[in-house]
């Protein structure tokens, strides 16, 4: 299963915390109702830890009165990872999380 942002190949969207991989990357918080929004991206060394104990999970919950997702873009540097981050935050108004 995948979902495009921006060009970028994304694994999920997932339900669960649980099928995010413990691996460096970008990630994406979806919500997903009628149609999909995104709520909030951003990139870390390890994506499932980062989204399980991410301090902006009350503004996921703020901003989606449906389902919240999950989805991960795979890439090792940090480099690379913060580039794609702003790249999709200037493509997209996310209502969580600065740019």
């Amino acid at each position: 299963m995948s979902i495009k942002i921006t060009g970028y190949p994304f694994d999920g969207p997932y339900s669960l915390t649980s099928s995010l991989e413990k691996r460096s990357g970008v990630y994406a918080v979806l919500c997903a109702g009628s149609s999909t929004t995104l709520l909030d991206i951003g990139e870390s060394g390890d994506v499932r830890d980062r989204v399980e104990n991410h301090d902006r999970k009350p503004c996921w919950k703020r901003n989606c009165s449906s389902t919240i997702k999950y989805a991960a873009y795979y890439i090792s540097g940090e480099k690379e990872r913060k580039k794609i981050e702003q790249a999709i935050r200037k493509h997209y108004k996310v209502p969580c999380g600065k740019e």
